[in-house]
């Protein structure tokens, strides 16, 4: 039994605008590196290049913290464009996702920070700005928080993962052109 894929839909759904397209894809790159980085520095014994990973780490997560912050303040100020039909399960599962996603966006970095800072380890963000700490020198704190770090850059990966399969779906199987809504060049004929 073969089934036939469903036929490309005619009009072209609006984009987002460049702004919001930009900052999606930085995101993606800044999360897709910290997680990989985060997952090889912590397999390294103690070594300097074990402590410089962590720094990058470090500063990617608060380029991140604040690339979300711009990001939401422009999805504020910026309506996105009219969703693609489909199933009503489908609709909220994506809100869903994308919720999620938002709340990950600032609850990794700061509870990284969180961390970093009842651990005793300072962040000086790019090696020049030295940020403050939000949380006292507490070692019995820091190995609280640190599993939570983890865990919820777990979370964000698994809703990433998810995200990306939503994608890739209405693109190979539904062909309805959503992937074309935040795809990187072309003209932004949308809102957010």
């Amino acid at each position: 039994m073969t089934i036939a894929p469903r036929p490309a839909t005619s009009a072209a759904p609006a984009r987002y605008t460049a702004p919001a397209i930009v900052l999606h894809w930085l995101l993606a790159l800044g999360i897709v590196g910290a997680f990989g980085v985060g997952l090889y520095m912590t397999g390294l014994s103690m070594s300097p290049t074990r402590l410089k990973l962590y720094n990058w780490h470090k500063w990617a997560g608060v380029t991140i913290l604040a690339l979300s912050a711009l990001r939401l303040l422009w999805r504020l100020g910026h309506r996105p464009p009219a969703d693609v039909p489909m199933p009503a399960w489908q609709a909220a599962a994506a809100h869903a996702a994308h919720v999620g996603l938002y709340l990950l966006f600032f609850a990794v970095p700061l509870i990284g920070w969180a961390y970093s800072s009842a651990a005793g380890y300072p962040i000086v963000w790019f090696g020049v700005w030295p940020l403050p700490d939000f949380v006292p020198v507490d070692k019995a704190l820091a190995e609280a928080i640190k599993p939570w770090h983890a865990r919820s850059a777990w979370l964000m990966a698994l809703l990433v993962l998810l995200h990306v399969a939503g994608a890739l779906k209405h693109q190979l199987i539904d062909r309805d052109g959503l992937i074309n809504r935040m795809r990187l060049g072309g003209t932004s004929g949308g809102r957010a």
